[in-house]
């Protein structure tokens, strides 16, 4: 090759540019930035697309512009999503959003990526896109514009085989509809004596197959396996039950979970200045109030139930009397993340017991959001009661803390029932809210079958350790996506 045919293809070939696109959401995008850190200390230029919607609460509460400036390869770029609401939504919300983003945002994006600034014609092209995997859409707009695409599926790896990348299964063999929710759930091949009607997708329960929610679904469980890869956050030991199956569809998986450790360990292995001291950077869009972890070094080890409905979930008044009664009748002491906006129905506390509100002053703490990373591996946390959302059970599994699992929506009820009947680390309390019920699950927890789930969920953590190390299975997948994307970029034209 002469020197001006080197100079030609210099000018034909692309350098790696990643675009991260997450749906505009606490949990997704906490995950999605911490998977942009962890591709830009590979050297890799990462662009992270947010919506207007979810980044002004973000920009508000993290100091995320300051830490991603010592990447000069990373930049944030937003785009319209029709989205009216200031604060971030809850979970009833999610097609409202959803919608807005498919009527706005999507045109948007297309334009974007085929004539826009980061088509291939641009100065900097996208060579490889990293879009959330419920945005079909995106695989469509990939495929039309030749750009390789990687999905990142931020629901849990069960539910996503179970209940997603199925659902058409479930759909033909007419296990979506059906009053018997104790019905063993048998076209799913690896969980056909685990996973009852009732352990499905909350989604799988409507008698409606015109639901909103089930055409997205459906969307994605055919654009999933037509992109050049799947990145989910678990590590192979903890979903071994259904990889293989889910490989036979998506044969090319990155496996990079616990995606939170492996974020603290590499930026540990890059820059011990970075986090020489105890310090959790956060991606939440609420301010944290960290006086609660003052409160919990007053308590003994293993003491104090931590309780939290994550970042979406919310409860009716009469729920919230159920499980507070319950969990003060327990006796044990307790940190009560309490969500603004996650109690609907009017709540008062005039509503509430006078000795309930006497005995929570003596025993309980209460606030709006917390560092939950902190919390969790906090000396005196015993157990987690849970809406068993991804990210709080896989952070709960790493920290080695047993669970009450109290699941809400999407895959939260296929995560509660792996919990109690796989991994054997907590209660599966789904479908019931009644306080003698709760008061029972706190104290099997953390006295009577205590050291049970504390032995099993230590297993657990050990594996999870052992994925996150230099050759651990999730550390090499990294390694394997970071060549990936390279190679991917090369064979652009």
């Amino acid at each position: 090759m002469d020197q001006n045919d080197q100079q030609n293809y210099a000018k034909t070939t692309f350098e790696p540019h990643l675009l991260i696109f997450p749906i505009p959401f606490q949990g997704p995008v906490n995950c999605a930035l911490k998977l942009a850190e962890l591709l830009c200390l590979s050297g890799i230029n990462v662009t992270f697309l947010n919506t207007d919607h979810i980044h002004r609460p973000l920009l508000r509460h993290t100091d995320v512009l300051s830490r991603f400036n010592r990447y000069p390869n990373f930049q944030f770029e937003t785009i319209p999503d029709g989205v009216e609401h200031e604060k971030p939504v809850s979970g009833d919300k999610f097609m409202e959003v959803m919608a807005a983003v498919d009527a706005v945002s999507k045109p948007v994006f297309r334009e974007m990526m085929v004539s826009g600034r980061f088509s291939r014609s641009s100065e900097r092209p996208v060579t490889v896109m990293i879009p959330d995997a419920c945005f079909s859409f995106a695989v469509d707009i990939a495929k039309e514009t030749s750009i390789p695409v990687v999905c990142f599926e931020t629901v849990s790896p069960c539910c996503l085989w179970t209940s997603y990348l199925n659902l058409p299964t479930l759909i033909e063999a007419g296990d979506v509809k059906g009053s018997d929710l104790d019905q063993l759930i048998t076209s799913v091949p690896g969980t056909e004596h685990i996973i009852r009607r009732r352990d499905l997708a909350s989604f799988c329960r409507s008698d409606d197959l015109s639901n909103p929610v089930i055409d997205l679904i459906v969307k994605e469980a055919r654009s999933v396996p037509q992109a050049q890869g799947l990145i989910i956050n678990t590590f192979e030991e903890l979903d071994g039950l259904i990889l293989p199956h889910m490989r036979k569809l998506c044969p090319n998986i990155y496996t990079i979970g616990p995606l939170h450790s492996l974020h603290k360990a590499k930026l540990l292995a890059a820059d011990t200045t970075l986090m020489s001291q105890e310090t959790t950077f956060t991606n939440s869009v609420w301010k944290e109030d960290r006086s609660c972890l003052t409160w919990l070094d007053k308590h003994l080890p293993k003491s104090v139930l931590y309780v939290s409905i994550g970042s979406l979930a919310t409860m009716t008044v009469e729920q919230l009397l159920e499980i507070w009664h319950g969990v003060v009748n327990s006796e044990k002491p307790f940190l009560w993340v309490r969500r603004p906006g996650s109690i609907t129905g009017g709540y008062d506390e005039s509503l509430v017991p006078k000795e309930l509100l006497e005995r929570t002053k003596e025993i309980g703490c209460i606030v709006d959001w917390a560092p939950q990373e902190d919390v969790l591996g906090h000396r005196a946390v015993g157990g987690f009661l849970t809406h068993s959302g991804w990210n709080s059970t896989i952070e709960s599994i790493v920290e080695g803390v047993p669970m009450i699992c109290w699941p809400y929506f999407v895959d939260q009820q296929v995560n509660s029932r792996f919990v109690e009947k796989v991994w054997k680390v907590g209660v599966d309390m789904k479908d019931t809210c009644d306080r003698l019920i709760v008061e029972k699950a706190v104290r099997d927890l953390m006295d009577k079958k205590q050291e049970t789930f504390t032995q099993s969920a230590n297993t657990w953590k050990i594996l999870a350790k052992e994925a996150i190390r230099e050759f651990g299975s999730s550390s090499l997948h990294v390694g394997r996506l970071i060549d990936d994307i390279r190679a991917m970029t090369s064979t652009m034209k």
